[in-house]
């Protein structure tokens, strides 16, 4: 049995709590907020866990934590945890520069623990379809690969993610980090790109609450990803489109279906629920503890995409393209 911890219990906490029907190989054992009410909440949702306010009290007790905590705790807290020899599975984005996501890379191989970075939509099997069909060429070669994110975010003031400083940019790399992974996964190594943001529209934001991306691809396919926080309405909602030479392939997020389109006929050839994904993502996790093995979204990966999105912001501000050699997924020696 692999004990847990859950450290933060805010908002993004409760999304977590689906993914916990491991009961048999997994217990969590602790729940941990400064706000202890926070905590006791999470902890009645766990038989027997016991709610904390530091951190600290709860690491001689248990094998591994998830770690759901604003972004700039992701680095002092993660590395106090593998320090203390403790497996780590940690929200996303991993930190908030390549300084500190470079030192907990190396405590996690150092402690010889795992470093997972909670890349969820890598265990949707809408997307998980996608990506079988990609790879096996059923509808010819994939040329172009358009994200769409609309949604309405907005925090009340003085929160954590309205400041650049704490989210560690806007919404591009706290939210569009997942579909920036999503990109590099199935088109390979990237070359070149631009993105374009504003909080025009969301000016609760202090950086980009809406972000456009546009990365040409080594093979010369391309990708997009347009995600806002700002959607007053959507008919998107979460959409991926994969254009093939023989087809274009959809995979509905929202709606749970993959649909193929051709000659303006249309086929729905898979329906699944993406909700429980964090359940395999967790699973995962668990293997890899249990195996040894490294993660499919380890560390070296996940910083690949965030270095695609901190050339993208400085070419931004350069108003230029930015170089994005070397940042493939396949490129991690």
């Amino acid at each position: 049995m692999i004990n847990l911890a859950i450290i933060g219990c805010g908002g993004m906490s409760r999304a977590h709590t689906g993914r916990f029907s491991h009961g048999d190989r997994a217990k969590i054992v602790a729940t941990v907020d400064i706000d202890s009410e926070r905590a006791q909440a999470a902890a009645e949702l766990f038989e027997g866990a016991r709610a904390e306010t530091d951190y600290r009290k709860v690491l001689d007790d248990v094998d591994a934590a998830l770690l759901v905590l604003p972004h700039h705790l992701h680095y002092p807290i993660g590395m106090e945890c593998l320090s203390r020899g403790k497996h780590v599975m940690l929200e996303k984005p991993m930190a908030i520069s390549e300084q500190e996501c470079l030192e907990l890379i190396d405590a996690s191989e150092n402690a010889e623990k795992v470093l997972m970075i909670a890349y969820c939509q890598r265990f949707n099997p809408l997307i998980v379809r996608l990506k079988e069909l990609m790879d096996e060429r059923a509808y010819g070669d994939l040329f172009q690969l358009s994200i769409w994110t609309e949604q309405l975010t907005k925090y009340h003031p003085g929160h954590w993610a309205l400041s650049a400083k704490t989210l560690g940019g806007g919404q591009l790399f706290s939210h569009g980090c997942h579909y920036i992974d999503l990109l590099l996964w199935f088109l390979g190594r990237p070359i070149e790109g631009t993105h374009m943001g504003t909080n025009f529209g969301t000016p609760w934001m202090e950086r980009e609450g809406t972000s456009n991306v546009a990365i040409r691809f080594e093979n010369d396919a391309l990708g997009y990803h347009f995600g806002t926080w700002g959607a007053r309405g959507t008919r998107l909602k979460y959409a991926i489109h994969a254009h093939c030479t023989e087809a274009m392939v959809e995979a509905a997020l929202t709606g749970g279906k993959v649909i193929v389109h051709k000659g303006g006929n249309e086929e729905v050839i898979m329906e699944a629920s993406s909700a429980k994904h964090t359940v395999e993502e967790m699973g995962h996790f668990l293997d890899c503890i249990e195996k040894g093995t490294p993660p499919f979204t380890d560390g070296w990966s996940s910083l690949q995409g965030l270095r695609v999105i901190w050339r993208l912001y400085e070419a931004e501000e350069n108003s230029s393209i930015a170089d994005l050699r070397g940042c493939g997924i396949e490129d991690v020696v």
